[in-house]
């Protein structure tokens, strides 16, 4: 059933502290259905929040989400008020239901929740400025240092082995032994991509098993569009959309960042020409990056970011394959073929980094 089909029995379920005037849908994500509500006091401004129905495709335990989401924002707020800081504008708050549970289930089993709607803020969806791109690293490096004491090892994996790279190989290896739709014979040369550089899949991972690499709390889902900046400085204010925080790498949420802003092409674009790694976007992030970290990372986690970058972009395009061979069950789409050259694009970039290697390596060495 449609999200706002069930909007009116999850608006009840929920104290606004106010009449709902209204509830709209929000946001471009792809995953989960966001809408802003419009509240009306007595007297003063419209208050609003947001509420989202969390995708049951993508996230098979909510609870265990929700768990995740409550500790880590509540650590994020202490942490936010020693110094100094403005927790209610700096991390997020949940808004329990009117039964005291962090999210309500309605009557088909889908869950649903709320925040406060931070305002003063702006959802930038690409990084058109490079004081905006550099502007959210140091938002995410923030996080990284606000959480480097966190126990990582006590939050759920809400998507199991989300950020394994060698398993997101052996699922597009699978979907495309099944070629359910009989898709595979369209993207050979995709494929072929991808399983040239299955070594390369292992990298990280197996610094993780010999101890070189630490595990660590991560958002996993660095989008510049994850970071609500605030109007009046243009700084990153608030990390949003924590739904896939849980133990992993610093370098895979460096590593998404450069995937998502460090070119200048949209992320389904079908002229492939236009893609290409920006290394002046990628030495601003870096910098501002490790600058917002503040000494949190090992030597080895600075040393490996390059890695980040290249992983995080290869495995992406292996999720978009994976989901087009599959039937477009995880990704909205909003025509057909958009996960196919939405994993072209990340082909391509991936060839970029390759073209640019050493001077990544150099940039890195350099800001940290």
């Amino acid at each position: 059933m449609r999200a706002e089909e069930r909007i009116s029995e999850v608006l009840e379920a929920f104290d606004f502290g106010a009449p709902v005037v209204g509830a709209v849908r929000y946001g471009q994500g792809h995953i989960n259905d966001t809408f802003v509500v419009h509240t009306q006091p007595a007297s003063g401004a419209c208050r609003r929040f947001i509420l989202q129905r969390m995708s049951p495709a993508a996230f098979k335990r909510p609870d265990q989400l929700m768990e995740n989401v409550i500790g880590v924002t509540e650590y994020l707020g202490r942490e936010i008020e020693r110094a100094g800081g403005d927790r209610s504008r700096e991390a997020l708050q949940v808004i329990r239901d009117r039964k005291g549970e962090p999210y309500y289930t309605d009557a088909e089993g889908g869950p649903w929740r709320v925040y406060p709607f931070i305002e003063g803020t702006v959802c930038c969806q690409a990084a058109d400025t490079p004081e905006l791109f550099a502007a959210s690293g140091r938002a995410f490096g923030r996080f990284q240092r606000l959480l480097r004491d966190y126990p990582a090892k006590t939050l759920y994996e809400t998507i199991p082995n989300f950020h394994n790279t060698e398993d997101r190989l052996a699922k597009l290896k699978a979907a495309v032994a099944e070629d359910p739709l009989g898709r595979a014979g369209d993207c050979r040369a995709e494929i072929d991509f991808m399983l040239e550089r299955e070594a390369d899949c292992s990298v990280t991972l197996q610094a993780l098993r010999e101890g070189a690499l630490p595990l660590r709390v991560t958002h996993n889902d660095t989008k510049l569009n994850n970071v609500l900046m605030d109007e009046t400085t243009g700084e990153g204010l608030c990390i949003i959309d924590l739904d896939t925080v849980m133990p992993g790498l610093a370098v895979n949420d460096f590593g998404d960042s450069i995937r998502f802003g460090a070119n200048h092409c949209a992320e389904d674009e079908t002229d492939l020409s236009k893609v290409a790694l920006d290394l002046d976007l990628f030495q601003v992030y870096t910098a501002a990056f490790l600058e917002g970290t503040g000494g949190a990372l090992t030597r080895a986690e600075i040393e490996y970011l390059p890695w980040g970058a290249k992983l995080m972009t290869l495995e992406c395009g292996m999720r978009f394959l994976t989901d087009h061979l599959v039937g477009d069950v995880y990704f909205h789409i909003s025509r057909p073929g958009q996960n196919l050259d939405r994993c072209r694009t990340q082909c391509k970039l991936v060839s970029d980094m390759e073209r640019h290697w050493e001077q990544m390596k150099q940039i890195v060495a350099a800001c940290g």
